[in-house]
């Protein structure tokens, strides 16, 4: 045994043996490992090792390049889902890309105050712009929807009772839960109504003058209820509020700057519960609103000063490129220029040109390979969830590319596109591969995608363009 193992090579060795554009680093520790599984692997199966000695410089080279390749790297979406949580969700807006670009390059004006040449505040930023957007008398950002929540119930109802309606408890995501947030930031729940009814006098008469911080409304939005259901709309619960002198918060989830309607599916305009008279209102950077993930407040001014002034806001306070990216995407809203958020420019692709690009792939896919090589590549229609936990009931109508191959199973073939680089993400349906063309931009992205199937395929050349 001692002399099989002795054939194997000596770690600086193998190391030095490896392409020297990845650093040496990477090769030393590629190396050890490699080293590690060939020697328990021989010891198992002395006859193995001539097999261990052969695959040791692709192995090794091949690890040595995934430890230096960057661990949150950039993937081919082609599920279709354009709000996908596990792929980072909402894409940036060129102007906001460029705008971090110029934050993050050097130094900033994230503190600093230029007329008076004093520090400045960070939330500075949005003070114009929120307001404006939203009709609201002030407003701020955290670093997600989450944090805005829990700032709002540490800030305005820690020791005392917050009311919602039990249809509304609802869990946002990872596991967390809205009495969850709320347990966090020292309020008491007090749960109203049934799961399916939540009438006003529910609130009304739960109600504990002194005791009671706030009426809580919790906008559905990554669930429906239908059926026999009765719900309090914001404004009712903001004139409660007011009746009562009680300040009424709604967390609005995914927020969106104007009035939506998608697929018969509704979701309210900030703009729109503001005016209703809510007090406070939450919702999401990175999900309708198409920016980086973020969490934003706006409402009464005296109450959003309140949320500055608490310890946790600086916990939670967001970073500059954040920040710019953030700034940035807000003002294509203010200047009427949200077409170009890849959000929206993705969800008015018409499905006929959809169907057109698909086409595109297939015949570019075909001539990467020099003929179908085994594989049967369709074009059809479908439909995809918008995702990240926004417009549950909407299905946009796509086009997909359907591969099937005659030797690779779709759940093979999906982890190759998964493993290569770039990863590719994809769906599987039926035994079959589904690349959507709705979240794969055209030209440069779409060739990519092309070429990244060809080679998962087996065939596909790494040079020259697809055409």
């Amino acid at each position: 045994m001692p002399a099989v193992l002795r054939r194997l090579p000596q770690v600086h060795r193998l190391a030095d043996s490896l392409p020297h554009g990845i650093p040496a680093v990477y090769r030393v520790q590629a190396s050890q490992a490699v080293l590690d599984q060939a020697r328990a692997a021989v010891r198992r199966a002395p006859s193995e090792a001539a097999a261990e000695l052969e695959r040791l410089p692709a192995a090794a080279a091949a690890a040595a390049a995934r430890l230096a390749a960057p661990h949150l790297a950039p993937v081919i979406n082609g599920t279709g889902v354009i709000l996908h949580t596990n792929l980072g969700r909402a894409p940036l807006a060129e102007v906001a890309l460029a705008q971090v670009q110029a934050v993050a390059r050097g130094y900033s004006t994230l503190e600093w105050d230029t007329e008076t040449g004093r520090r400045g505040s960070r939330m500075s930023h949005l003070d114009t712009l929120l307001p404006a957007l939203t009709g609201a008398e002030a407003g701020m950002a955290v670093n997600n929807n989450a944090a805005a929540v829990l700032l709002a119930l540490a800030t305005l109802a820690a020791g005392r009772s917050v009311i919602v309606s039990r249809g509304q408890l609802v869990e946002i995501g990872g596991a967390f839960r809205i009495p969850d947030v709320m347990r966090v930031g020292g309020a008491r729940l007090v749960e109203v109504g049934t799961t399916n009814k939540t009438r006003l006098s529910d609130y009304a008469n739960a109600i504990e003058p002194g005791e009671t911080a706030l009426l809580l409304h919790v906008h559905p939005s990554n669930f429906r209820q239908t059926g026999f259901v009765e719900n309090v709309e914001p404004a009712a619960l903001a004139a409660l509020g007011r009746e009562a002198g009680v300040p009424v918060m709604a967390d609005l989830g995914s927020g969106v700057l104007f009035p939506l309607e998608l697929a018969g599916a509704h979701e309210p305009a900030v703009r729109d519960v503001v005016a209703a008279g809510v007090d406070v209102s939450t919702f999401s950077g990175d999900k309708l609103l198409g920016g980086p993930q973020a969490g934003l407040v706006v409402g009464r001014r005296d109450l959003i000063g309140a949320m500055r002034r608490h310890p946790l806001a600086r916990a939670l306070r967001l970073d500059k490129m954040t920040l710019a990216a953030l700034e940035a995407t807000l003002r294509l809203y203010r200047e009427g220029r949200q077409e170009e958020i890849p959000l929206w420019r993705m969800l008015a692709q018409p499905p006929e040109l959809l169907l057109q690009r698909a086409r595109r792939m297939r015949a570019r896919v075909v001539r990467a390979l020099g003929g179908a090589g085994g594989a049967m590549l369709s074009v059809q229609r479908a439909d995809a969830p918008v995702g990240g936990g926004s417009l549950p009931e909407v299905l946009a109508p796509t086009a997909v590319l359907v591969v099937r191959s005659a030797v690779m199973p779709a759940e093979r073939l999906e982890a190759r596109l998964r493993a290569g680089q770039p990863s590719m993400a994809v769906r599987v349906v039926d035994g079959a591969v589904w690349v959507d063309l709705r979240t794969i931009a055209p030209d440069g992205e779409e060739r990519g995608a092309a070429l990244c199937l060809a080679r998962a395929l087996g065939g596909g050349r790494s040079d020259g363009p697809l055409g």
